[in-house]
């Protein structure tokens, strides 16, 4: 198949093009840039100097898919009218990720470009909307905080063993937030330092919110406390949930902690991607591969479950996610171009 990717000079696009050059179905055709139109993609990034292409300002020639990792509104606005043409599109930006326009506007701050896509496109987590991704036109790659939080929330939410009063704190490396040239992002205030962010309220949010609802069942509200934290280093995110067990469901004690443990490894049994872990997880071990790695344990004294979620946020939270569903879109094994092991050290 043809593809075409829309900003791939961005952190994510790079990714896309590293990890598309090893799959055997896909070609890439197309590669846009806005301040790089007109170089050759070697002359860019010489680690990608096997893709004799040039980055140019439009797609250019015939595309089976694209891929866009432009910053939202203007992701819906190109991509909108490729998806009329009958272009099948993976939308890394969170256009296509909330279902409710007025929702996308209260977060984004901008009116939605192509609010009638909105309901149409699949979520894009394959784990756990496999069959809507696969008869997708259209599907929004979930964010990476999302990923790492909802894969870890999971199991739990979906066999209500859990009370929906939930606390995410997540940490990410400093390639999450793109390629900003900010004071926030410089060498000098990031190394050796930590600090929490989106107090107010981020924009991941929502997302989490939304999915989580839908597993928990039309009748059930999701509270959640969501802190992010900027860590220093490249890649990578580590999410530790919190929520509170059901007695009356699970038990407590040693009981509770063999059901989680039990609910987690049904829940992820049949999954290429997800691992349920015996130790804590640390984001090297999901460094440069598509894996997110779980670990629930039980707190015995507050009966509260603890779910540590690890995932490399350009890879499972970015470009590995959406060539997963590229997989699925078009009937592929869906690890295809997705078997890397992680990089170690």
């Amino acid at each position: 198949m043809k593809v075409g990717i829309l900003a791939g000079t961005a952190y994510s696009g790079i990714e896309l093009m590293r990890i598309l050059n090893r799959h055997p179905e896909a070609e890439i055709v197309s590669v846009t840039g806005r301040s790089s139109a007109g170089k050759r993609l070697n002359e860019v990034f010489p680690h990608l100097s096997p893709i004799d292409l040039t980055i140019t300002e439009e797609l250019e020639g015939s595309i089976d898919v694209v891929f866009s990792a432009l910053p939202h509104a203007a992701s819906a606005e190109r991509l909108g009218p490729l998806v009329e043409s009958g272009v099948k599109a993976v939308d890394i930006s969170a256009d296509f990720r909330l279902k409710d326009p007025e929702e996308y506007q209260q977060w984004y701050g901008v009116t939605h470009p192509y609010p009638q896509y909105l309901e149409e496109a699949a979520y894009g987590l394959p784990e756990l909307g496999r069959d809507s991704i696969s008869s997708a036109r259209l599907v929004g790659n979930p964010g990476c905080y999302p990923t790492a939080s909802i894969l870890g929330l999971a199991p739990a939410v979906k066999t209500g063993i859990v009370e929906l009063d939930i606390i995410v704190d997540a940490k990410s490396g400093v390639s999450g937030a793109g390629q900003k040239t900010t004071r926030d992002y410089m060498y000098s205030e990031v190394n050796e330092n930590l600090k929490a962010y989106g107090l107010e309220g981020h924009r991941h949010m929502p997302e989490i919110t939304q999915e989580l609802g839908a597993l928990a069942g039309p009748d059930q509200k999701v509270r959640m406390t969501f802190v992010p934290h900027l860590v220093p280093m490249t890649r990578g995110i580590l999410a530790t949930c919190y929520a509170t067990l059901k007695e009356d469901v699970v038990g407590s004690g040693e009981a509770a902690a063999s059901a989680v443990r039990e609910v987690y490894q049904d829940f992820y049994r049949d999954e290429s991607f997800v691992e349920v872990t015996d130790s804590p997880p640390m984001t090297k071990q999901t460094l440069g591969n598509n894996r997110c790695l779980v670990h629930p344990v039980v707190d015995p004294r507050t009966n509260r479950l603890i779910v540590i979620s690890c995932i490399d946020n350009l890879v499972k939270g970015a470009a590995g996610q959406a060539v997963q569903n590229m997989n699925l879109m078009f009937g592929l094994p869906e690890d295809e171009g997705l078997k890397e092991l992680a990089l170690y050290p």
